[in-house]
């Protein structure tokens, strides 16, 4: 006797199998309130981290614009041809960046030793190359400062970038 098909009893365990039911995808939603807290507080915290620097890197904005000027004054300054045009645009550049910072009331009617006063005021380094550039060969005929060392140059170039990068501006 040949078989004429499965058992009654295996043929309805085959009709009733399913496919395999996987459980629904784990939520990336935090599960309890804490973490929720926890996530405002770390967005929080970044989005006033990122308030405070781009604050605080526009009101250091005329630093950079300074501090890029300084390269061309460099050059000037290592050439003697060019030496006075280079000590001319250092004192423009310490003026402008010190109208940038102040009000223009308090720093654009300052000369000579007032000038370099503010200088010393306000700067935290060493800027007696500056000082000595603006008090005295600021003045002098194009020859004598083109007989300058270049030393000269480097050093007040190395001064008014540390005055640039350095002076204290109060709230």
């Amino acid at each position: 006797m040949e078989p004429s098909g499965p058992n009654p009893a295996l043929r309805m365990a085959l009709q009733s199998l399913h496919d395999i039911v996987l459980p629904p995808p784990v939520s990336w939603w935090p599960q309890t309130w804490g973490w929720l807290l926890v996530a405002a507080l770390v967005v929080g915290t970044c989005l006033v981290a990122a308030l405070r620097w781009a604050r605080r890197y526009r009101a250091n904005a005329y630093r950079l614009e300074a501090l890029s000027m300084l390269g061309p004054i460099q050059h000037l300054l290592s050439q003697p041809a060019t030496r006075r045009e280079g000590v001319r645009q250092v004192g423009e550049l310490l003026k402008r960046t010190a109208l940038a910072a102040w009000p223009r009331v308090e720093v654009a009617s300052l000369t000579n030793d007032d000038w370099v006063g503010f200088l010393k005021k306000y700067g935290d380094t060493d800027t007696h190359a500056v000082e000595w550039l603006l008090n005295d060969f600021e003045y002098h005929s194009a020859d004598c400062i083109a007989h300058l060392p270049s030393r000269v140059g480097d050093d007040v170039i190395v001064a008014t970038r540390s005055w640039i990068e350095r002076h204290d501006v109060s709230a």
